[in-house]
């Protein structure tokens, strides 16, 4: 990864201000304006990719060859650019946590040419695993009592966004992910069945089943709806009475009435005595398809496409905007998209109560949590990296405090974020000063 991870008008400004030495300390904030309307809240995640970014933010040799070649920089910008590294700090909301619009999740101060060239990259990397997060993080609250497991890795928008899927969903609380690479990465479990193609290939359901339960004692989950779903369920029992896999055993339904036909197989499965064989399903499943399953007796679902692509709410209304520089607070007066300058902190407090935006030198407010916690100082990490479970832990938690109505599958609504006095007072001292400035009309 390289500095060319951006986009072209981020190293044509990081190469103007270096021109002008206009290298002061910059602080931007990165923020969700609006959720979407099906979103009742975020899970913050990706903060360890754009940590990754920002250790190794460079232009390599053939970096600047294809800047000076092509997009015609002079020699002057290329050598600057050369010596680029990232020596700033990061200020972010730790992976796992619920989120809300209009409250920061990261913050970058860093000298300025710095600081801009990481915004495609940062922005890339929050908006896209919040997202996925919150949808898993949905799906979680909607089969409580299931194991879930990733299995969009063949529908996303490229590997990578596989190898993301994988941890994010991981962090909102899913057991297992089918995508091998991310699971080695990150020390998740593996898991994974059979596909239609496998019992097509031998000359019966039987022969399939049977093979499969001689190579893999330990992991024998037969998918049974390839012909007959009912008469799968009926096939793979007696195979399991023929083979020492016993109760091992596990059976996973693909299409159908999955609800219907889960009852069935249970009943079937009990009654020959594999009262502990587990029953997944997978098709087509979202948080939605999860609650209506959720009496249903699966024990483990996957949990493909929708979650992977965010299918209901695919993008976010995110920001990266330059909030202070050289000491001075900054803001965008655009119509629809004013923000609020100055470095910040977000303190949390019990349920019901709105989260509370500040400037992040207020003396905190009493009996609140701070959100907002320091990750990286002179471009050093300022802790090692650390596990997914930490993460997942934070999410279990903030779900529990999340109220209700924020829970809820449709129309949720989103706990409220309220500014402090003093980052009002603030904000609209500098509007006006920069309406006066720019003899801007009053209500523009």
């Amino acid at each position: 990864m390289t500095g060319l991870c951006t986009d072209l008008y981020e190293i044509r400004m990081a190469a103007s201000y270096l021109r002008r030495s206009m290298t002061a300390p910059a602080t931007f904030s990165l923020f969700v304006r609006e959720l979407p309307r099906s979103r009742g809240f975020l899970v913050a995640a990706g903060l360890a990719d754009c940590l990754d970014f920002l250790e190794r933010l460079h232009f390599s040799a053939a970096d600047l060859t294809y800047l000076g070649d092509v997009v015609h920089l002079p020699e002057a910008d290329l050598a600057a650019l050369a010596e680029l590294r990232f020596t700033g700090d990061v200020w972010a909301v730790p992976e796992g946590r619920v989120v809300f619009a209009g409250e920061p999740l990261l913050e970058v101060t860093a000298p300025l040419p710095q600081a801009q060239l990481a915004e495609t990259a940062l922005l890339n990397f929050v908006t896209f695993q919040s997202s996925v997060a919150a949808k898993a993080a949905r799906c979680h609250l909607a089969a409580p009592r299931a194991d879930l497991v990733d299995f969009a890795a063949r529908r996303t928008h490229g590997l990578e966004a596989a190898r993301a899927v994988a941890r994010a969903s991981a962090i909102a609380g899913f057991a297992g992910t089918s995508y091998v690479a991310a699971a080695r990465e990150f020390g998740l479990l593996a898991a994974g069945t059979m596909a239609h193609s496998y019992v097509e290939s031998f000359p019966s359901e039987r022969s399939a089943f049977r093979a499969f339960a001689e190579d893999f004692p330990d992991a024998t989950v037969f998918l049974v709806d390839t012909y007959d779903t009912l008469r799968g369920v009926r096939t793979a029992i007696e195979v399991a009475r023929d083979l020492p896999v016993g109760s091992r055993i596990g059976i996973r339904l693909d299409s159908g009435d999955l609800g219907g036909l889960a009852a069935r197989a249970r009943r079937l499965l009990d009654d020959a005595g594999l009262a502990n064989a587990r029953i997944m399903a997978s098709g087509g499943l979202d948080e939605h398809a999860l609650a209506e399953l959720a009496d249903a007796p699966i024990d483990l679902f996957g949990v493909g496409t929708r979650m992977g692509v965010c299918a209901d709410a695919p993008s976010l209304d995110s920001a990266y905007k330059l909030v202070e520089y050289d000491g001075a607070p900054v803001m965008k007066l655009s119509t629809g998209k004013l923000t609020a300058p100055g470095a910040k902190q977000v303190y949390r407090g019990t349920a019901g109560q709105p989260d509370l935006v500040a400037l992040r030198g207020e003396s905190p407010p009493a009996e609140r949590e701070t959100l907002l916690r320091p990750v990286m100082c002179g471009g050093v990490r300022a802790a090692q990296q650390e596990p997914i479970s930490a993460a997942r832990r934070r999410c279990e938690r903030d779900l529990r405090w999340l109220p209700e109505s924020a829970r809820l599958l449709t129309d949720p609504v989103p706990v409220d974020v309220a500014w402090t006095p003093t980052l009002r007072q603030v904000t609209e001292d500098l509007q006006r000063s920069l309406v006066a400035k720019h003899r801007l009309a009053p209500n523009q």
